[in-house]
């Protein structure tokens, strides 16, 4: 254990308390040998304490409690087989485990992953299962990240739901947070610098990885993210806000990661993917190590979710002001980002920089996600006639798509922030804190209370609206879009310099040509004619669709996808 100040250090054990001895470099440690899978420990800095294990795999009574020592080795893998899944060309689904079933746990999920199966997804992206305070969360707030909360199944339960998806041919994205610790249950200050002691962001103290005694801060970080790809069998890592890291070293923290995850890779025999999340527009973040890059096999592109937004819901308040009008979209589907070193008024300065030469299979696209719709404060979707438009397009383009669970059956039930604090004052000010974070966002802010767990029971999806029509309809447009996305080569190249963009000058609709496919959408609310002309309608949203002597005839609110050469075989498969 590392404690580089620390005087003295004891390991709580088996009913006693034993002194560790002090080894170079801040470590300590003491050789136990009666302990085994399970026993409860906890360490004693300089008297205070026992506190749980900072590398803790265990936390079996909570955040509070003690640690418990667990053997990876006791848990017998039958995924042997799996060889692992390539970023380029998947469709990621990300979902929270607590909420994705009524049950709440890595067993229920696993009940649903035929459905997974048959909507033809490749990757199920798994929002953070740190352990939090309370029973319920949203994961950000997680503390001792080497462990897996309890309430979901525990890391016996993460590794079973893991080598289900596996064997059912999905790989899994992990969400993993090191730019902050959660406010509750965070017990590294005694053991060493693992801050900066500054607020690094909104969410908390900023991260040491620059600062004295940074070096075992960052391995503290890179180990953990080795043993969820390592000893979890993890396919890749998202990583959350990497723009609320700081560090100011020659070699970045996500560079040092991305090399020591490239090692694992070659090591295990599997690709395994790093997708960062951050709001800087810098493509520095997903080239290549040895073209000065940071490394990122891919990241979130918040640009193409705002610009989609705003053209199928017509909201332009808080950042969606940047990205009004067809115009804004055409330029998104071309050059990957809308802000590219211009102005952006909603941060009132320029912003960005051009992505030029980066595919667009490094930009992970959506139309909906835990942070797009939580963030509301309602925590509303989208409806249904503005899914079956954003989908056509987010799964025809040339970015990596994502879903967020329920949006392919047009879920009603809302997903609303909620959290479970123990502490009084936390409890209490959460609400108080939501508003406070998004002044400025456009919202008139009435969100139901975080701390309620009605709110948590309101975001769970109800499986049984798939028995309704008008839901199971919308299931079977996504199904055969990503279908159709896997059949036509031309729906997933990356190459951003070869989608062509054709809008409207009035704005009602926009055309993109993929290869020899084109994608046409009318926005409007009348019938319009797009001047695509022979060929074949290969999927449409809506009837009736014709291809006429003048062009695409297209009803109100439609979208369809045409080739000029007909496949008739190619149309019956879809």
């Amino acid at each position: 254990m590392w404690a580089p100040k620390a005087t003295a250090v004891e390991v709580d054990v088996l009913g006693g308390r034993r002194a560790m001895s002090p080894l170079p470099d801040g470590w300590w440690a003491l050789d136990v040998p009666e302990a085994a899978h399970g026993t409860r420990y906890g360490y004693v800095v300089d008297g205070g304490g026992p506190y749980p294990d900072p590398r803790s795999r265990r936390q079996p009574e909570g955040i509070f409690g003690p640690s418990a020592v667990y053997d990876h080795g006791h848990y017998t893998w039958s995924d042997d087989e799996w060889t692992g899944r390539d970023l380029r060309g998947a469709v990621i689904y990300e979902l929270h485990i607590g909420t994705f079933t009524q049950g709440g746990t890595f067993e229920a999920a696993i009940d649903r992953l035929e459905h997974l199966v048959e909507l033809g997804v490749d990757f199920v992206e798994v929002m953070p299962v740190a352990p939090v305070p309370g029973g319920r969360n949203w994961g950000y707030d997680g503390v001792d990240l080497y462990a897996v909360n309890e309430t979901y199944g525990g890391p016996d339960g993460l590794k079973s739901f893991v080598d289900a998806c596996h064997r059912h041919g999905l790989g899994v994205i992990l969400d993993v947070v090191y730019n902050h610790l959660g406010p509750s249950g965070n017990f590294l200050h005694p053991f060493g610098p693992y801050f900066s002691g500054f607020a690094g962001s909104y969410w908390g103290e900023a991260v040491n990885l620059d600062g004295p005694g940074s070096d075992e801060v960052r391995r503290y970080f890179i180990g953990n993210a080795i043993q969820w790809l390592r000893d979890y069998h993890i396919d890749g890592l998202r990583l959350d806000a990497v723009h609320a890291l700081h560090d100011k070293r020659a070699t970045h923290l996500l560079a040092e990661l991305s090399a020591e995850v490239d090692a694992l890779a070659c090591a295990v025999g599997r690709p395994l993917s790093l997708i960062a999340e951050s709001d800087l527009n810098d493509p520095r973040m997903v080239r290549p190590l040895d073209a000065g890059g940071l490394g990122m096999t891919a990241q979130w592109n918040d640009d193409v979710h705002h610009v989609l937004h705003t053209a199928v819901s017509g909201e332009t308040h808080g950042y969606y002001g940047d990205f009004v009008g067809l115009e804004a979209l055409a330029k998104v589907l071309t050059s990957g980002v809308l802000h590219d070193g211009g102005h952006s008024s909603f941060r009132q300065r320029s912003h960005g920089s051009p992505y030029t030469g980066v595919p667009g299979h490094r930009l992970v696209a959506c139309l909906q996600n835990h942070d797009q719709i939580g963030n509301r404060p309602a925590g509303d979707r989208l409806p249904p006639a503005a899914l079956t438009l954003g989908a056509g397009l987010l799964l025809t383009s040339p970015f990596t798509p994502m879903l967020f669970m329920g949006e392919e059956w047009g879920a009603r039930s809302p997903f609303l922030f909620f959290s479970d604090h123990v502490e009084p004052h936390l409890r209490e000010s959460e609400g108080g804190r939501r508003e406070t974070e998004f002044e400025g966002f456009g919202y008139a802010w009435e969100a139901p209370n975080p701390s309620s767990e009605e709110t948590f029971l309101m975001s769970k999806l109800d499986w049984a609206e798939l028995k309704e029509e008008a839901h199971w309809s919308l299931l079977c447009w996504y199904r055969d879009l990503i279908a159709l996305r896997k059949a036509l080569p031309e729906l997933s190249d990356p190459r951003l310099d070869r989608v062509r963009v054709e809008t409207d000058p009035e704005g009602d609709w926009l055309a993109m040509w993929r290869g020899e496919v084109c994608v046409a959408v009318n926005f409007g609310d009348e019938p319009v004619t797009v001047p695509v002309r022979g060929g074949s309608v290969l999927l449409a949203s809506d009837e009736p669709v014709s291809l006429e002597q003048d062009g695409l005839r297209l009803p109100a609110q439609s979208l369809a996808i045409c080739r000029p050469t007909p496949d008739p075989g190619l149309t019956r498969a879809v």
